[in-house]
């Protein structure tokens, strides 16, 4: 599995690395349209390799999945909180009654309880056998 995950990550780079020389041409990225710009002050362009804006979006849309999950799964974390909290108090309730059931008992309800040893003398020795009945 551990060369597996190395081959993968392999692939990937070179991939990458394909990619990014691939693109090496210069492009004008605007964040805001060409009909807005005289409103708004200042430069909101800049001239940068395409590979790295593919990198970049490809970062961001990254960064945007793991904020959704992590927001999706908030409901889920806070469940588990919630009953990890609730074994908590389960687990001291059952070393309460343990200790509690394990405490010495009266003597008399002790001798009481005690399992009673079976008469004697009502069943046959072992290895011999009962005579039938004479009719």
């Amino acid at each position: 599995m551990r060369y597996l995950r190395l081959l993968f990550v392999v692939v990937l780079a070179a991939v990458l690395i394909v990619v990014a020389l691939a693109n090496r041409q210069f492009v004008e990225v605007s964040l805001i349209p060409a009909g807005l710009d005289q409103w708004v002050p200042g430069e909101w362009s800049a001239r940068m390799p395409l590979f790295l804006i593919i990198l970049l979006a490809i970062l961001a849309g990254m960064l945007l999945g793991v904020v959704w999950e992590w927001l999706r799964e908030s409901s889920l974390r806070r469940q588990s909180a919630q009953r990890a909290h609730e074994l908590q108090v389960l687990e001291r309730e059952v070393g309460s009654l343990r200790k509690t059931h394990h405490a010495p008992r009266d003597e008399v309800l002790a001798i009481l309880d005690a399992p009673k040893p079976p008469a004697t003398g009502t069943t046959p020795a072992a290895g011999t056998a009962a005579l039938p009945a004479k009719s």
